[in-house]
């Protein structure tokens, strides 16, 4: 355990951040596999309105640093192309 006191507070610093950015990519990863849950069913209209909270999300991760830009792009291209193929 750290004894400085600047030690301490990063610390605990880094841990609320963790915690934080845990929190965020859980809710990511959740709307995730709702939409993938609305594919499944066939419900286009709700996949695309889930699709758009969905894109939010991943987006914000991104900008934030929670997971790479290439990361980021990959799931919004696969989720895209999986909604769009209920409209065809």
């Amino acid at each position: 355990m750290a004894n400085i006191k600047s030690a301490i507070k990063r610390v605990d610093v880094n841990n609320k951040k963790r915690a934080n950015n845990q929190a965020q990519k859980s809710e990511m990863r959740s709307n995730v596999k709702r939409v993938e849950k609305f594919v499944e069913a066939n419900d286009a209209e709700n996949a695309k309105s889930a699709l758009n909270t969905t894109f939010k999300q991943i987006d914000k991760a991104v900008q934030k640093g929670i997971i790479h830009q290439n990361n980021g792009n990959r799931q919004k291209s696969r989720l895209a192309e999986k909604v769009n193929s209920l409209g065809a």
